[in-house]
C-alpha cells in the first residue's frame, strides 16, 4: 500500500451509517466502516438526497422499460424525479476520475447496481431486472471501475476481489498520473504476473504481447489496462491458484532440500483438495522467500496485494 497512498473509494452515504435513507435511517456496513476505513479514504454520495428529496421521502421506484426506466413515487406517481437523477448523476459522476473502487447499496432504484425491481406503468411487478439510474451512469461513464453492492460483499470471494481489483486499479492511476512510460509499463506487468496466472491465464497471455509492442505507449496502455481489469474481474479460482503456486514453487527448486520440497508439495496438494486454506501455502511460500530471497519473486504483489490486516484470504 505505500505506493497508492490516499486511496479513494466511492460509497452510498446509508452505507457509512449516514441516516439519509427514506425513512431516516441507515445501512450501515460495518466491513466498510469498521475495516476498510482504517486504509481507504471513503467519498460518500446519496443521490436521492443530493437532488433535494428531504428526509425522511416518499419511497422511489423504477417504472417502465426496464432499460430506460423513470424514477417515480412509488404511492404517487406524478412524483418523478427522472430528470433531476439523470443530470446529477452525469454531471457528478463525471467528477469521480480520481476513485479507485465504489460500493453501492443494493436494490435501490438510484444505487442498485443489478436486480432492481422495475414496475410497469400499472404498478405490476416486472422482476428484479433493473439497475439503479445513477449506478447506472456511474458504471457506464467509469467502465473500469472496480464496483460492488453491500450485498455481495458478505460473500468472501467477491470480498477478496473487489478489495484486490481497488488496490490494483488505484496502482495503475498512481501511475498513470507519474506519465505511462515503456518501462513503468513493463514493471507494472512483471509485479502483477502471479496475480494475473491465478485470475486469467488466458488473458495473461494476451497482455504480454501488448507491453511489447511499439507505438504510442498511451494507446498501448489504455488496451493493456482494459484487458487487465476483465482479467480480475472475477475472483480465482482454487485450480488457478493451485497451477500459480506450483509455478512459484520453482523457484524455490534449488534452494529447498528434499523434506522442504515435499512439505511444500503436500500443503499445495491440500490446498487444491479443499483441506487447508489459501492462506497456508503463502505462508509457507512467504517464510521461504524471505529466507531465500528470490530477485525475482520478492516484489511480486500476489504475495501482498493489499494490506494484510484485513484479512481477506483467511477464507478462501
Amino acid at each position: 500500500m505505500s505506493d497508492t497512498p490516499a486511496i479513494r473509494i466511492g460509497i452510498s452515504a446509508c452505507l457509512l451509517g449516514e441516516q439519509v435513507r427514506y425513512d431516516g435511517g441507515h445501512k450501515r456496513l460495518p466491513f466498510a466502516s469498521d475495516e476498510l476505513a482504517r486504509h481507504f479514504d471513503f467519498v460518500k454520495i446519496c443521490p436521492e438526497q443530493a437532488i433535494g428529496m428531504g428526509v425522511p421521502r416518499p419511497t422511489i421506484r423504477l417504472v417502465g422499460d426496464p432499460d430506460s426506466p423513470r424514477l417515480v413515487g412509488s404511492s404517487d406517481s406524478s412524483l418523478d424525479v427522472t430528470e433531476k437523477m439523470t443530470v446529477f448523476a452525469r454531471d457528478s459522476v463525471a467528477t469521480l476520475d480520481y476513485i479507485s473502487g465504489y460500493i453501492l447499496c443494493a436494490k435501490s432504484p438510484s444505487c442498485g447496481m443489478e436486480r432492481v425491481p422495475v414496475y410497469s406503468d400499472n404498478g405490476v411487478g416486472l422482476g428484479k431486472v433493473g439497475v439503479g439510474l445513477f449506478a447506472k451512469q456511474l458504471m457506464a461513464a467509469h467502465p473500469l471501475l472496480p464496483v460492488e453492492e453491500n450485498g455481495r460483499l458478505n460473500d468472501v470471494h467477491l470480498r477478496e476481489n473487489f478489495v484486490l481489483r481497488v488496490v490494483a486499479y488505484a496502482r495503475w492511476q498512481a501511475m498513470a498520473a507519474e506519465g505511462l512510460s515503456v518501462k513503468r509499463l513493463q514493471d507494472f506487468h512483471r509485479r502483477h504476473k502471479f496475480l494475473l496466472l491465478a485470475h486469467n491465464q488466458p488473458i495473461y497471455r494476451e497482455l504480454g504481447p501488448i507491453v511489447a509492442e511499439a507505438g504510442d505507449v498511451n494507446e498501448i496502455g489504455d488496451r493493456y489496462i482494459s484487458k487487465f481489469m476483465q482479467a480480475i474481474r472475477h475472483p480465482a479460482s482454487v485450480k488457478n491458484h493451485t497451477n500459480t503456486l506450483m509455478h512459484i514453487q520453482g523457484f524455490f527448486k534449488e534452494h529447498l532440500d528434499a523434506s522442504d520440497k515435499a512439505q511444500l508439495s503436500e500443503v499445495i496438494r491440500d490446498y487444491s483438495e479443499g483441506l487447508l486454506p489459501l492462506l497456508v501455502p503463502l505462508e509457507m511460500l512467504g517464510m521461504f522467500l524471505k529466507k531465500y530471497q528470490v530477485d525475482y519473486l520478492l516484489d511480486q504483489y500476489y504475495f501482498t496485494p493489499y494490506p494484510r490486516d484485513l484479512k481477506l484470504r483467511m477464507g478462501l
